[in-house]
């Protein structure tokens, strides 16, 4: 749970903007996971688009703590093996999202100052379509017959559907004469309300388990490896987009998909081209109210700039293009009992509170926890007797709203005070760790001078749930991921001594086996384990015995380092001895590897000291020692930039560019394998100026860094 999940963006420091996006990557890469790949999310829409939201508002407030391994740049979920694979030509993203009127009327306004776009130039028109809460499928075809049909999986590789997509009626197995030799049509699969209810009849008069909602009965209905089964699901499809075409049949998106319905697919009858923010949501809200009569789910609305040349100009960023953008519908909320608070210790030593409620639906799934954040936000009332800001007060047996939104359980929203028990105490904080009993603490920041939100433990390495989580997190997904070493795993080998088949540290994992064979109560038999499972588990250790250099530093545990900033720091030493090396000398402010950490974009003081500090402590290089005698970290590959003059280099815009904008140049310079910095310092490569720069020119200048016009921009990268 987070540490600073209930403080509005405005309010976050640097340091505690850093821990959220940490937080927010790992959980929206693992909703990806059970949304696209395993078609069993947790959450929904909702609660999913909400994570994304505040992701989006701290990764705009805060541009220089982007990760590299951000939500925004990440598509889906790996594709699943027991499928074939089928490469994308053109990679399948996804859409950013909107969340109120206000929102559309940005993304409009983005998108003229992007293409400086004169109102005297006329309306800029834009479609809006109905998004349907589906699977995404491209079909290819070539001469006009259906040759593939693959997921959306990660977004470049999806998994090979052909067959079954064979089955779904809307689906053309051939396309009319004249189509152009290669065309790629995309759209959804879903399944309309009536057919799945007569489904779920079907399934439990077999004596089957019935289908949570429609998108996960048409998720699983087409990704069925018996496409004999896939057939006897009434899956539908509507086409929306496109990938690969060897010509373009039309020049806008409304013209398009006019051609697709020519063609035989099925196209949303809902469409509209508008051509101004009130005919876009007077869209929006028309479909929200039709909503229910429809007879088939959608969870927004989606709007695309007509003209297909802008939409090139446009581009992308990351996992999204720029010319697009989902309305998304509201979150649903609703009211319940809280029936006890408890306290959790997470691997940083946060004393965490939690809420257990009376179960209750909300947006289709019922829950029993809510997140309350930290000890403000419980006691609401300060040892001055004021009010805290931000806090609830909330005690066992008040009655309160929630809301499935912004993490991975609910969160309080309000406490209703008229249906507070008479009896209800106000709930008292610990001040020692409820896990080994150390004194639990508030620091202040010594920046701010404000007292830390969270109350954490400081038995650091002895306090069992702090070692327990940091070995959770090394064997995480995105860390060592080791297979069948999971959360229960750990704390099974946790619990037993260490000369009897233990885990302490990371290194004892990769010793296991060996202490195994001459222990005498052997792993095989061991309760829920027997020769198999232990086999399969000492195999897939010895697979991690290499990994990628990014993996190696974020499994480490270091504090503010999460998947993002471990690339960062992986890209910018290349190799696990110039990492150590230069952390070691950086212990010293004045060194030139201390200036060189800082100056690494994404990368800030508070997370320059983090790491520097996880060295200087002699336990932790111990670890680390004991650690790099069983696994070898792999050098980080240096970025393919395919014939790029500028691959790898780090380039500065300054000053005002004429020919394109700021984030116009940007994008090119992104895509031509090139990093983008704000600022100059001498490990700048290439800075572009247009008139008016100031004090980045004159830095150049002083630093001897090369300095091009726009002009000369376009003709070394040649365009």
């Amino acid at each position: 749970m987070s540490e600073t999940a209930s403080l509005p963006v405005e309010k976050l420091s640097a340091d505690e903007a850093r821990a959220e996006l940490e937080r927010l990557a790992a959980e929206i890469s693992r909703h990806d996971a059970l949304y696209y790949r395993e078609d069993d999310p947790e959450i929904s829409d909702a609660d999913y688009d909400a994570l994304r939201q505040r992701n989006a508002a701290i990764e705009a407030a805060f541009p220089d703590l982007v990760r590299a391994d951000s939500p925004s740049v990440s598509v889906g979920a790996a594709p699943q093996e027991a499928f074939g694979k089928i490469t994308h030509r053109v990679a399948m993203l996804s859409l950013d999202n909107a969340f109120s009127d206000d929102d559309v009327t940005d993304f409009v306004s983005r998108v003229r100052r992007f293409l400086r776009y004169d109102p005297l130039h006329g309306a800029l028109a834009v479609t809006a379509e109905p998004k349907i809460d589906g699977l995404s499928l491209a079909l290819r075809y070539e001469g006009g017959k259906l040759v593939s049909a693959a997921t959306r999986g990660d977004g470049t590789t999806g998994e090979n559907v052909t067959r079954n997509a064979e089955t779904i009626d809307d689906v053309p197995r051939t396309l009319p004469n004249g189509v152009p030799e290669v065309v790629e049509v995309r759209g959804e699969v879903y399944m309309a309300h009536s057919d799945f209810a007569a489904l779920n009849e079907r399934m439990i008069g077999n004596g089957g388990k019935p289908f949570a909602n429609p998108r996960n009965a048409a998720a699983g209905s087409l990704r069925q490896l018996n496409p004999e089964i896939t057939a006897s699901r009434p899956l539908r499809f509507f086409a929306y987009a496109w990938g690969e075409m060897s010509a373009m049949p039309a020049d806008t998106q409304m013209g398009m998909i006019e051609v697709f319905r020519e063609w035989g697919f099925v196209t949303n009858p809902l469409m509209k081209r508008c051509e101004s923010v009130e005919e876009l949501v007077e869209v929006y809200h028309s479909i929200e109210e039709g909503r229910a009569e429809l007879g088939y789910d959608i969870d927004g609305v989606v709007y695309k700039v007509d003209r297909l040349d802008l939409q090139e100009r446009l581009g992308f960023v990351s996992r999204s293009p720029r010319w697009a953008i989902a309305h998304k519908f509201p979150a649903e909320k609703a009211f319940t009992i809280v029936r006890d608070i408890e306290i959790q210790v997470g691997r940083t030593g946060a004393l965490t509170p939690v809420a257990k409620l009376e179960p209750v639906t909300v947006g289709g799934v019922v829950v029993s926890n809510a997140t309350l954040h930290n000890e403000d936000y419980v006691k609401g009332i300060g040892q001055d007797g004021e009010p805290i800001r931000g806090g609830k007060d909330i005690r066992v047996g008040d009655t309160v709203q929630i809301q499935r939104a912004g993490d991975v359980i609910p969160q309080v929203l309000d406490v209703d005070l008229t249906k507070r028990p008479a009896e209800a105490q106000a709930f008292v904080y610990p001040t020692v760790c409820p896990a080994c009993g150390s004194h639990a603490v508030r620091e202040v920041n010594a920046k701010t001078g404000r007292l830390d939100a969270i109350r954490r433990c400081t038995g650091g390495l002895i306090c069992p749930a702090q070692a327990k989580e940091k070995l959770k997190h090394f064997v995480s997904r995105n860390a060592f991921d080791i297979e069948g070493l999971g959360d229960k795993q750990v704390e099974f080998f946790y619990d037993i001594p260490l000369d009897q088949g233990g885990i302490r540290q990371p290194a004892d994992i990769f010793t296991l086996q060996a202490r195994d064979s001459s222990s005498l109560v052997k792993l095989k038999n061991r309760d829920g384990w027997g020769e198999t499972s232990a086999k399969n588990l000492f195999a897939a250790i010895d697979a991690r015995r290499e990994i990628d250099l990014n993996r190696f530093i974020y499994a480490l545990g270091i504090r503010h380092v999460g998947e993002g900033n471990a690339k960062l720091l992986a890209r910018a030493y290349g190799s696990w001895e110039a990492f150590a090396q230069a952390m070691e000398e950086a212990v010293d402010h004045e060194s030139a590897a201390w200036i060189d950490l800082n100056n690494i974009d994404g990368i800030g003081e508070i997370l320059a000291e983090a790491v520097v500090q996880f060295f200087a402590e002699e336990h932790n290089r111990e670890a680390v020692s004991a650690l790099l005698a069983q696994v070898t970290p792999r050098d980080m590959e240096a970025p393919s930039g395919e014939g790029s003059p500028v691959v790898g280099k780090t380039v500065v815009f300054t000053g005002s560019l004429e020919r394109l904008s700021r984030d116009e140049a940007k994008a090119m310079a992104e895509r031509l394998g090139a990093k983008v910095a704000g600022s100059v310092s001498k490990k700048t490569d290439l800075v572009v100026a247009g008139p008016g720069a100031g004090s980045k020119l004159k830095k150049a200048e002083d630093l001897g860094v090369e300095v091009i016009s726009e002009d000369a921009w376009f003709e070394l990268v040649g365009e």
